[in-house]
């Protein structure tokens, strides 16, 4: 384990990425933070961290640059952008890239990051808002050894497990976009066993208890179906995003040729319940569909906490 002190440009400090930014703080480096949300950006200094204007401000002598944003186009705009950062950040220095991103994308961006002299990582991360604020995060990666060495105090501060999947960009996003694919699958399915447990009579609490410990379980229905049971679905990871991920899984399946049914038929849940006005709320409101078809409620009829 590295014992190095990092200067730290990070933009991204959405759910994942606040909790990221302030694990980095607490293990000693200077972050410097950028954020459309002044709110992200306030609760960083309150924990000991820095904000800067844009991604270039931040990435001034900056010893890594850790991007958390959303997809590729907002990649695209943080380093290249007008006020992007590839034109601050010192030759040589590592990028962390960990949006999840089509594999062609990272590996098209490593070569470009090659050429004006950065290794990539190639970093997507699991776990969610709560594993990055306990640094528990698992990483799938990909990169050069350089960009592992650069990156290992960063590694060391975020995660609890990181895989080295290859020595190039993009192995470390397709690994990712495999396990969209079965998180997205896993999640509407959640809902539409829920859904029928609930409709058909089943307590929907005695159903998540039964489930939770059957061999029809899986990790997404034990995190998600509480929010369903509490009607409480404020978003740790947004009904959006699946819709994303989902799609670049569609993408890459086209690449390769290959037929993917049962995404397929949960991107289109995800859609329509983007569609539908939910987009913004957490991935488990996709059981609205389901509810709104059947004019019931899970939390209703799981008796809604207070």
């Amino acid at each position: 384990m590295t014992t190095n002190k990092l200067r730290i440009a990070f933009v991204g400090l959405g759910s994942m990425g606040l909790g990221m930014a302030k694990n980095l703080v607490a293990k000693g480096h200077a972050v410097i933070g950028v954020d459309m949300n002044p709110d992200a950006g306030a609760a960083l200094r309150a924990s000991g961290g820095e904000t800067a204007a844009s991604p270039r401000a931040a990435a001034a002598q900056a010893d890594a640059l850790v991007l958390v944003v959303v997809n590729a186009a907002q990649v695209e705009q943080v380093l290249f952008g007008a006020e992007g950062a590839i034109g601050a950040l010192p030759q040589g220095r590592v990028v962390m890239q960990c949006a999840t991103v089509p594999p062609g994308f990272s590996t098209v961006l490593g070569e470009r990051l090659a050429a004006a002299g950065h290794p990539l990582l190639d970093a997507p991360l699991s776990g969610g808002r709560a594993r990055a604020e306990s640094g528990e995060l698992t990483v799938m990666s990909s990169g050069t050894p350089q960009a592992y060495a650069q990156a290992e105090a960063i590694l060391d501060a975020v995660a609890a497990k990181v895989y080295r999947l290859g020595d190039a960009p993009g192995i470390g996003s397709l690994v990712k976009t495999v396990n969209q694919l079965l998180a997205g699958v896993h999640i509407a399915a959640a809902a539409e066993a829920m859904a029928l447990g609930t409709t058909a009579g089943a307590d929907p609490r005695a159903l998540y208890e039964v489930i939770s410990n059957s061999a029809g379980n899986s990790w997404m229905f034990t995190n998600r179906v509480p929010h369903m049971l509490d009607g409480d679905f404020t978003p740790l990871s947004a009904v959006d995003i699946f819709v994303k991920d989902l799609g670049l899984v569609l993408d890459t399946g086209r690449e390769v040729k290959q037929a993917l049914p049962l995404a397929a038929a949960a991107h289109q849940m995800f859609l329509m319940a983007s569609a539908a006005g939910w987009g913004r709320m957490d991935d488990a409101a996709v059981v609205k569909i389901y509810e709104q078809m059947g004019a019931f409620s899970v939390a209703e009829r799981a008796g809604k906490r207070a």
